[in-house]
């Protein structure tokens, strides 16, 4: 038999479960990006199914209803009319969940009358017990003229029933559960006739929402007669989820039983106490103290492994390649600046573990429905929480996930300030600075300051970011005021394989998209730092051996002199000495000037450059990067050049400063004008600079 490729979309509300049935079917075999023309993250994976159909399974926005109020949401409108869309659906299976079947039904109401095949996959099944609901299948499947399939991604139920039940789609009913064109029938049947090769249903989605749709002309549709005013239409979406929601009503009083004497429900007990006005916020905060307690204690051994295999590789690689340029450049730049990222990737791993966990759990939600209360003080919309929470793993999906909020105003103020939030690119530059300068010691036995230091940056850049809404709200005179509307979710055990897939991916990405840009900018600093445009970097040896206080000193301090000199005097160096004079009030060398510079690119360079550089200008290539960091010297006064007053500065410095150019890029196309995101980078980056200045001439 020839292989025959179908493509399978998922739609559900929010918190159904539809990204574990989509991790059941398609494993790790997923691709992430954004849609055509717009940053709204589309998943797409791939599964093999039964005789022998390979399908491509797009994971589309979660959505209430057709009626789009949100970018996201238009994405799923607009691929279910597009028929020439390359990932337009030979079937689609609509996730809902068992505990909100009437809300759930509404969307799938909406897409059977599309005219697609279409599957209704009920999920969670493992709690119908739990809360006394039975079903009759036969019955919902004849009302609703569709095949159902009850699942639980949790105990793998129904999964493999549902990839035969995809074969089969062309089987599959396409008629409608209902007539929704009742609401007017005189409008209706002139839709009809004007239109005769066309959905009527698809029609109507185009008249109501402002979606792209290429088979029509939306000008030519707005010049008929029988055109209504917006408020009519409105009136119409209105009677149409009146009558959806009474089909639903009358289909669930014969097809949903639930019995609440034989429920046990413990959510609400648990919902008062974590959701609660004082404990809430204490529990919330205990849980990011244990957060990031584990992440520097659990992370210790394998970041000093990691850490000292590069610093070996490196000594090997020195030892065993010919000498010579390519040897240098292998063993100074690349290994070096590869592992000062890489070393990291224990935290990282750790840091989305977490995060994973506590969406998993719907624990995520609770903390959003609480930080909504401090947010409406500051301004901002209680939608703004989830891109700000976001931020903690990157500013830039951050930015894009503020695209569900309706409001302009509130949606520029939420993406102006998200970078403040601290992502896991700046994770590698605390890290190695926190343990650099903050004693690893505990306080009352348990508490780790260097644990704490970690937490009270975060709570830092999350402070700033709302102070900075409050201020944006005030010079933008933001009047207008929205409606908080979040999901809360059952609590459920968190499932392994969703959680690891969560883990590997963001750590595949993290790792491999710093790992391009450090790849490449650990070759330019070698180059920089290995040549020089004057005689004194030509000359080095001469120099040093030539001057009488070098004359008793072994060949190994020699060689080391004339490394650092000629580092001095190198393209880099001279490059670092230019810039020094601005940033030594804060208590910085040229090299970490270079540094901060390369990190522009991505923060998480910063210690790559500095590995890099350090490695270049010493001979000893077995010294690990944090080893190397910990006994830099300023030649001038002999005081390390990493203390406890510079350590804090740099600290402040990252905590506030813009340092990534994706972010401003995002930025642009977010808001569509460089206006915005070069405000951000000045005003940033100017009170990251005055915030460090202040710290080390304080602490100094």
């Amino acid at each position: 038999m020839s292989k025959q490729n179908i493509n399978v979309a998922l739609i559900g509300n929010p918190n159904v479960g539809k990204t574990s049935v989509f991790n059941q079917l398609t494993g790790l075999n997923q691709q992430v990006g954004n849609y055509p023309g717009i940053t709204v993250e589309k998943k797409v994976g791939f599964c093999k199914l039964p005789n022998n159909i390979n399908a491509n399974v797009i994971d589309l926005p979660g959505t209430y209803s057709l009626n789009a109020s949100s970018a996201d949401e238009s994405v799923v409108i607009e691929l279910l009319l597009n028929k020439k869309d390359k990932l337009f659906p030979d079937v689609i299976v609509v996730v809902s969940e068992v505990e909100n079947l009437k809300r759930n039904l509404l969307l799938f109401t909406q897409i059977k009358d599309l005219e697609i095949p279409t599957i209704l996959v009920i999920n969670m099944i493992d709690r119908m017990q739990l809360k006394g609901i039975s079903l009759d299948i036969p019955f919902l499947e004849e009302q609703l003229k569709t095949k159902i399939v009850l699942v639980s991604s949790r105990k793998k139920i129904g999964v493999e029933a549902l990839k035969t039940l995809i074969t089969t789609y062309k089987t599959i009913s396409t008629e409608p559960c209902l007539d929704a064109s009742s609401i007017d029938d005189d409008y209706f049947n002139t839709l009809r006739k004007t239109f005769p090769n066309q959905s009527l249903y698809k029609l109507w989605l185009v008249i109501t929402q402002d979606v792209n749709f290429v088979d029509l002309n939306r000008k030519a549709l707005e010049k008929q007669s029988f055109t209504k005013t917006n408020s009519e239409l409105k009136k119409l979406q209105q009677k149409e989820t009146i009558k959806r929601y009474q089909f639903i009503n009358n289909t669930l009083k014969i097809g949903q039983k639930v019995d609440s004497a034989k429920a046990t429900d413990f959510r609400s007990k648990l919902d008062r106490v974590l959701t609660h006005k004082v404990w809430g916020y204490l529990i919330f905060f205990v849980v990011l103290f244990g957060i990031f307690q584990s992440i520097f204690e659990w992370s210790k051994i394998p970041m000093d492994f990691i850490d000292s295999s590069f610093a070996s590789l490196s000594s090997l690689t020195n030892q065993n390649l010919p000498p010579g340029a390519f040897t240098n450049l292998i063993a100074q730049g690349i290994i070096p600046g590869i592992g000062g990222i890489l070393m990291f990737i224990p935290q990282i791993t750790f840091l989305f573990l977490f995060i994973s966990i506590l969406e998993e759990s719907g624990y995520m939600s609770r903390v959003v429905f609480l930080m909504d209360k401090i947010m409406r003080r500051f301004g901002l919309s209680g939608k703004s929480v989830v891109p700000l929470i976001s931020g903690t793993a990157c500013a830039i999906p951050a930015i894009m996930a503020t695209r569900n909020i309706e409001n302009w105003k509130e949606r520029l103020i939420t993406i102006l300030v998200t970078p403040f939030t601290t992502c896991s690119a700046r994770l590698p530059v605390y890290a190695i600075i926190i343990g650099l300068v903050i004693p690893d010691k505990y306080v009352f036995g348990i508490l780790n300051l260097q644990g704490l230091t970690l937490m009270l940056l975060y709570i830092l850049g999350f402070g700033m970011a709302i102070l900075s809404a409050y201020m944006l709200n005030k010079v933008l005179q933001l009047n207008c005021k929205t409606f908080f509307v979040v999901e809360m979710p059952n609590y459920k055990l968190p499932m392994f394989k969703n959680v690891m897939i969560t883990v590997v991916e963001k750590t595949k990405a993290f790792v491999f998209g710093a790992g391009k840009i450090i790849l490449a900018i650990s070759v330019i600093l070698w180059f920089l730092a290995s040549n020089g445009p004057s005689e004194k970097f030509r000359n080095a040896k001469t120099i040093i051996t030539s001057k009488a206080e070098n004359k008793s000193l072994s060949v190994l301090e020699i060689e080391n002199k004339v490394a650092a000199y000629k580092l001095e005097n190198s393209y880099i160096g001279l490059m670092g000495k230019t810039i020094e004079p601005a940033i030594s009030p804060l208590g910085y060398d040229w090299k970490i000037g270079v540094a901060i510079i390369s990190s522009f690119a991505a923060r998480e360079v910063f210690v790559g450059t500095l590995a890099t550089i350090y490695s270049v200008g010493g001979s000893d290539n077995e010294n690990t990067i944090r080893n190397k960091m910990a006994t830099e010297t300023n030649p001038k006064t002999g005081e390390k050049i990493f203390n406890f007053a510079s350590g804090i500065s740099l600290l402040l410095f990252y905590a506030f400063a813009l340092q990534c150019i994706s972010t401003l890029a995002v930025t642009k196309k977010e808001t569509n004008s460089w206006k915005w995101p070069l405000g951000q980078l000045v005003f940033m980056s100017s009170f990251a600079y005055i915030m460090a200045l202040i710290a080390y001439q304080l602490l100094k």
